[in-house]
């Protein structure tokens, strides 16, 4: 990270620009990382050149060994667990540890944060950081990580491409009422937190919330059109759970926070002819 502080970095905000030709850029940084969603077997090398190298680590991780893992990797490693509470607002605990990543790069630290998954999806935090120290003037960047979804493509064994494929957060999903394409899959995060203001790991998705998202799908979607409750394996020696059930069994699921849903298309959309003759034209 020290040779990177030597370069011209690549956040290239008109704000960041005066400050690297003026000399204001500081010291301290932060690159966020995540694990991806199987315990180790799934960091990037680049990930864990990160970690190792960094001068401060901060992590959010799902599992112990993943945990004990980072710490030996580098003996600085603290977890930001201790910003959650039962009952506690997520925006609010997304937002301390945002700032106590902030406050740590502005202290002078380069500071690799980890988290489980992708670091950029649904990691309010991550986001939160990087926009404020780039506006700040400190060189800020996020690597790639194995998602759910990733895995989810993988284990289901389908491509995005032949149909096209659609990905919202549930609640969004719902409350700002988002178009979609039938005929394309549909991929649901986080159904079993469906408006939830706080962390309820223990506790699975209310019925009634239930009723109203596969109400909105059935306008779409036959009673009898088969979905997927799917969790990702977490160790290398685990399966993944991949539960079919009928749409309309939904609201009589028991959903949990780590489900994901996922919707395969209603039907066929049928080729323009005239896109398809360019096939012929060679």
């Amino acid at each position: 990270m020290g040779a990177e502080r030597a370069r011209r970095p690549k956040d290239r905000s008109p704000k960041r620009d005066r400050a690297w030709r003026s000399g204001e850029v500081k010291r301290g940084s932060i690159v966020v990382v995540g694990t991806g969603i199987k315990a180790v077997a799934q960091t990037t090398l680049e990930a864990v050149a990160c970690i190792r190298r960094a001068e401060r680590v901060f992590y959010v991780v799902d599992e112990p060994v993943t945990e004990r893992w980072i710490r030996r990797l580098n003996p600085t490693a603290e977890s930001l667990d201790q910003y959650y509470a039962e009952g506690k607002p997520r925006h609010k605990t997304y937002k301390e540890m945002a700032d106590r990543l902030v406050a740590t790069v502005r202290a002078g630290v380069d500071v690799c944060a980890v988290f489980y998954g992708h670091p950029g999806i649904v990691v309010d935090t991550s986001h939160e950081a990087i926009r404020r120290l780039r506006r700040a003037g400190f060189p800020a960047r996020m690597l790639p990580g194995i998602s759910t979804e990733d895995c989810l493509l993988a284990d289901l064994n389908v491509d995005p491409t032949t149909t096209g494929c659609q990905s919202f957060e549930a609640t969004d999903f719902l409350a700002g009422r988002r178009r979609f394409d039938p005929s394309s899959m549909l991929i649901l995060w986080q159904v079993g937190a469906l408006g939830e203001p706080s962390l309820h790991d223990r506790l699975p998705c209310r019925r009634e919330r239930l009723e109203v998202l596969t109400s909105v799908l059935r306008r779409f979607y036959a009673a009898k059109h088969r979905i997927a409750l799917y969790e990702a394996a977490q160790f290398p020696a685990c399966r993944p759970v991949v539960r079919w059930i009928r749409l309309a069994e939904l609201p009589r699921t028991r959903i949990w926070p780590v489900m994901t849903v996922y919707i395969p298309p209603a039907y066929e959309r049928a080729d323009d002819p005239r896109i398809m003759r360019w096939f012929d034209e060679n």
